[in-house]
């Protein structure tokens, strides 16, 4: 189910990397990217590897800078472009508005897990008991065991920091999450769980955009599919 105001609305971006390496030479990227994401819908980014997926992520989230277009997000008492957005205007659209799944773990070393994924709630003001409760329970929907907790998620393996990162990602209450290859490195089982709080958040009203390589998983969370391929010059060009 969608509203009529999308939460995110993405129109004619462009972005060139410049090649330091290569003399300066200018990489088009992106040219002409438009598409509107809403409220309980899970649109996804499709294409081949390097085809420019992440890149429209990390555009979205703010951590790379825009050629040109606009990316207008409205949610969370948020209103503002992106693209033209200063530091400070991005960090509150993070805080209260968009959240962001990346394919790797980066927090503080030392902290136990229960405390990195418990984070982000307690700095949006939740009781932290709270926070450690419901912390404790996505790490336990995730298989992680209680064990593990109160040790530092450096000393897991790949894919159990990888659902140390989900757990952190999912457990606030965002109106927009970024999904960047999320059941990467998963087994079946935790691909399900992944699958199943997706579904969820789609269910409370959060809108999904995301980047899922797993076919099945893509078929199972998509709402629609953005065939990224047909907005970068250098696959058209090769085609």
């Amino acid at each position: 189910m969608t509203t009529n105001q999308p939460i995110l609305a993405v129109s004619d971006l462009d972005k060139t990397f410049t090649m330091h390496l290569q003399g300066g030479q200018g990489l088009a990227v992106i040219r002409g990217l438009s598409f509107d994401l809403h409220a309980s819908e899970c649109v996804v980014l499709g294409g081949a590897s390097g085809s420019g997926k992440s890149s429209i992520l990390k555009m979205v989230y703010g951590n790379y800078a825009v050629d040109r277009g606009k990316v207008l997000l409205r949610a969370g008492g948020i209103d503002i472009d992106i693209a033209t957005a200063d530091p400070r205007e991005i960090l509150a659209a993070r805080r209260h508005a968009m959240g962001y799944v990346s394919q790797f773990l980066r927090c503080v070393p030392r902290v136990p897990a229960l405390e990195v994924v418990a984070e982000p709630l307690i700095e949006r003001g939740a009781d932290p008991m709270d926070a450690e409760e419901r912390a404790a329970s996505l790490l336990s929907r995730l298989g992680i065991p209680e064990r593990l907790w109160g040790l530092p998620p450096a000393t897991f393996s790949g894919g159990e920091q990888q659902r140390v990162n989900i757990a952190r990602g999912f457990i606030a209450d965002l109106p927009m999450l970024l999904l960047d290859e999320p059941t990467a490195s998963l087994d079946a089982r935790n691909r399900r769980v992944v699958v199943e709080l997706i579904a969820e958040k789609i269910e409370a009203g959060t809108a999904m955009l995301g980047i899922f390589h797993d076919a099945e998983v893509r078929e199972a969370v998509a709402d629609r599919v953005i065939p990224v391929e047909d907005f970068t010059p250098m696959v058209r060009a090769m085609a």
